[in-house]
């Protein structure tokens, strides 16, 4: 009896295993490397993002923690220009760094590294703030100024003039902005604006110029702005006044022909013409015309210089007039005071 239930039980148990065998078969299948789900794809070691360090993240771990950093990754530009300095805000920038897309290039990044982030902002905007600050600090040149006095020539020198050059300022803003970790404090340099008239300048324009002084009775002559030469002259006796202004040598003569004014003064010669180097002729030697008839001239009558004694000429001594004559080309500027 015990020997056929022994059998019985060796009988039952090739399907038990069998059976048993079946049902485990689902349970390793469930095991199989090949149907387990990919890790999570992480930042690698040493990647950041705007100066953020994302080493090891995961892209909803690292988007927190750009999106912590975005007050310092869109802080302000400022620009200083002297003393004062002028802000460039995000939101005038209409700047902002797009997190999912930056994150994205943290994640592709391979080596150790700083990722390129994704930003956003208005160029157009930039250059506004730039060309407007550039308005505000625009220092205009000033140009020399030339005070001609019987006595001296005093000159007012120029200023130059600075500016912001627009282009490269706004060129340089928009690369920092696109460069978190970049300084957005700048200091540009300004460029000259030249004045147009110099000390200079003055001086080529006007380097002789003759000024009168008709109380002292004295003539001045100025090369380059400073006195060369000063000579004792006679000037228009009353009623026939030297006139006053400032004028210019019109015209010059070697022993002047005298077209005499027809002036009653001029008495039997009014009206007439005496030639040059001729006795009766007052102009002696040489003549710098001036004004309606009006010129520098030698005379023969030495005893009137310091006076007031011509029709209006200025006299000199013979070898005083010989001597300017030379110093003094058509064109000169000459003040009479």
């Amino acid at each position: 009896m015990l020997l056929r239930v022994s059998h019985a039980v060796r009988a039952l148990s090739v399907p038990v295993a069998l059976a048993a065998a079946l049902a485990a078969s689902p349970i390793a299948s469930a095991q199989d490397p090949a149907a387990t789900p990919p890790p999570a794809p992480v930042v690698a070691a040493g990647v950041t993002v705007a100066g953020v360090d994302l080493s090891g993240l995961s892209a909803a771990d690292a988007t927190t923690k750009l999106e912590a950093a975005r007050a310092q990754i869109q802080r302000d530009v400022v620009v200083q220009v002297g003393a004062r300095k002028h802000k460039l805000s995000a939101g005038q920038a209409l700047y902002s760094i797009d997190v999912p897309a930056s994150v994205s290039a943290a994640l592709a990044a391979t080596a150790p590294g700083a990722a390129t982030p994704v930003v956003k902002f208005s160029n157009d905007n930039v250059r506004a703030f730039v060309k407007k600050l550039a308005d505000k600090e625009y220092r205009a040149p000033r140009d020399a100024v030339m005070k001609i006095t019987p006595d001296r020539i005093r000159v007012t020198p120029h200023l130059v003039g600075r500016r912001v050059e627009v282009n490269p300022l706004a060129a340089s803003i928009s690369k920092a902005l696109r460069d978190p970790v970049s300084s957005r404090f700048f200091i540009p340099k300004r460029a000259a604006v030249k004045a147009k008239v110099t000390r200079g300048t003055l001086k080529k324009k006007h380097w002789t110029i003759l000024t009168v002084n008709r109380s002292t009775f004295k003539l001045r002559v100025f090369k380059g702005l400073k006195l060369s030469k000063t000579y004792p002259i006679a000037v228009g006796a009353a009623g026939h006044d030297t006139p006053s202004g400032t004028y210019s040598i019109t015209n010059k003569a070697v022993n002047p022909t005298w077209h005499v004014p027809n002036s009653d003064w001029a008495g039997s010669l009014a009206g007439t013409t005496v030639p040059g180097g001729a006795p009766n002729n007052p102009l002696k030697a040489r003549w710098l015309g001036i004004v309606d008839g009006v010129g520098i001239h030698g005379t023969s009558e030495s005893w009137s210089i310091g006076s007031r004694a011509s029709h209006g000429c200025l006299r000199m001594h013979v070898k005083d007039v010989i001597d300017l004559y030379p110093r003094v080309p058509v064109g000169t500027t000459v003040l009479i005071k």
